[in-house]
């Protein structure tokens, strides 16, 4: 009996050595880019497992890992995340980066002035230049289609740099222009048609027309009164806020070369009396 409480006593022995022999402990520390100050709280994790642990009140951490583990990572809430190679090192020095995120939240709202979104009681929908970019527009109108919520907009005509009509929020007053004061880099335009597209009528397009889709860099659409009050009676049916792109301070030259061809055939043509001419004096030309 003694003999094999021996045998089991070394056979328990062994099978620990060889347990701690298949593990090893990982330490370190974890601070912040910025002010190189101990982060607590941050997750530390073996990928691909369940293995983690977090790190204390001085950003410090203690983690047994296998010998086959190859990658920590390191995650923290506004903390972009850190993935570092185990390999033979078993103490490790993270520096983690703050992660910049929420900037599309910020809105150049009446008069320039940036806002947070959520800080706003009244609605406004921003629309970056890349966005209208995508799909290539003449008239920059055409490329708020299907990107601004409760606005209409109508060609009125098919012809090419004909004016677009925009209205938000729907028709306001049965006399009058309804469409919105458009405002680029601080300047208000008008966007009525200078033109009539009826019988003897010519479309000579508006002002939004002019704008180079690819000048912009941002549109905010201001809708409602309390958020186009600050530029006035002109602003009552809602306000277009255009940012046009500006040059960078960083020294480096960027050309950008962007072309548009456009191709278009008639649905059909009118039947012409190219056969006889009007005459003169009783006689018929032909």
């Amino acid at each position: 009996m003694k003999k094999v409480a021996l045998f089991l006593s070394i056979l328990l022995f062994m099978g620990t050595l060889v347990t701690n022999a298949q593990t090893k402990m990982l330490t370190g520390t974890v601070n912040s880019a910025e002010d190189n100050m101990p982060i607590p709280g941050v997750s530390v994790s073996v990928k691909g497992t369940t293995l983690g642990t977090i790190t204390n009140i001085d950003g410090e951490f203690e983690l047994r890992v296998t010998e086959d583990a190859k990658t920590l990572v390191f995650s923290f809430i506004g903390m972009k995340n850190f993935e570092v190679e185990i390999g033979t090192q078993t103490n490790f020095s993270i520096s983690m980066e703050t992660d910049v995120f929420g900037i599309d939240e910020v809105v150049v709202t009446a008069l320039g002035i940036s806002r947070d979104k959520k800080a706003l009681g009244y609605s406004v929908q921003d629309v970056k230049g890349d966005d209208i970019t995508q799909a290539k527009e003449t008239n920059i109108i055409n490329s708020l289609q299907g990107r601004v919520s409760g606005a209409q907009i109508t060609n009125t005509s098919g012809a090419a740099g004909a004016s677009t009509r925009i209205v938000i929020r729907g028709v306001s007053s049965l006399d009058g222009n309804n469409q919105p004061l458009f405002v680029i880099d601080g300047v208000p335009i008008d966007n009525s048609s200078f033109g009539s597209t009826g019988t003897g009528g010519t479309d000579r397009g508006s002002g939004a027309s002019d704008i180079n889709p690819d000048d912009v860099e941002n549109i905010t659409i201001l809708k409602g009164a309390n958020a186009s009050a600050l530029y006035g009676s002109r602003a009552s049916n809602g306000v277009v806020v255009i940012t046009t792109k500006k040059g960078s301070s960083d020294g480096k030259i960027v050309v950008s070369v962007n072309n548009t061809t456009t191709f278009e055939d008639p649905l059909m043509l009118p039947d012409f009396q190219d056969v006889y001419g009007q005459g003169n004096a009783g006689w018929i030309f032909r």
